[in-house]
């Protein structure tokens, strides 16, 4: 293998976390494919290989930083790419994935994905995400859920809490100044069933890229309200 993964090793050894020879041998596969198919379909404006080892596979491995130690079940929403679901799943084999997209083309790109990297831990779903979380076989079914998606913090926990399980997680990766969007989100958190932790803010090392998770504890079952129906929680997000 010629490409050189010196920096998502020596990221992660900052956070005590060990890629196998094996795990970084799919991560490259992984990368392979996603560039082939990048040039019939657009899945990602990130494609040269330096780029992608920070802003994708070292950025979504990150969250080895924060992730709870009695999660088995998780879901990444609204995954796209694949990103952070894939990487995750190849980094922890032994818990279980749940991949969900609203656009069928990418979850059939990632079925590719998943066959040709042998991922007997990941499940894709075609989904909205306002359909997922009204769904009685996803909803409130996972320990954790995970999101890269670009919303408003409020946004994203109509999303993803519903389907939370009860005293499980939902992580929202972040960037840039997110003060505001914290100050505005806490009573949107409140009435879905969680409660905030404190941001955990931090830099992908040899870069200036600022990066944060906000993490939120699910401590009682989400209303049925929620989800609102299709649109609705981008346009007018919780109060």
């Amino acid at each position: 293998m010629s490409r050189d993964y010196s920096y998502l090793v020596d990221t992660l050894s900052t956070w005590n976390f060990t890629l196998s020879d094996k795990k970084i041998q799919q991560l490259d596969l992984f990368y392979e494919l996603l560039v082939e198919k990048n040039k019939v379909m657009n899945l990602t404006a990130i494609t040269e290989f330096d780029e992608v080892i920070v802003k994708h596979f070292a950025d979504s491995l990150s969250i080895c930083s924060v992730l709870p130690s009695d999660v088995e079940n998780i879901c990444d929403l609204g995954t796209g790419a694949g990103f952070p679901g894939i990487p995750m799943a190849i980094a922890y084999p032994d818990l279980k994935f749940t991949l969900i997209d609203s656009l069928n083309k990418r979850i059939k790109f990632l079925q590719e994905v998943v066959d040709a990297l042998g991922l007997n831990n990941v499940t894709l779903i075609h989904a909205r995400a306002e359909e997922a979380g009204k769904n009685k076989i996803y909803r409130e079914q996972f320990d954790l859920v995970v999101s890269r998606a670009v919303a408003n913090i409020s946004t994203l926990s109509e999303y993803c809490l519903p389907l939370v399980k009860v005293n499980g997680y939902f992580i929202s990766y972040k960037s840039g100044d997110i003060t505001e969007e914290i100050n505005a989100s806490g009573s949107a958190i409140k009435k879905l069933g969680g409660s905030m932790n404190k941001p955990v803010y931090f830099k992908l090392p040899n870069t200036d890229i600022n990066r944060s998770f906000i993490i939120i504890n699910k401590e009682k079952n989400t209303p049925k309200a929620y989800p609102r129906k299709a649109g609705t929680p981008s346009k007018e997000p919780l109060k």
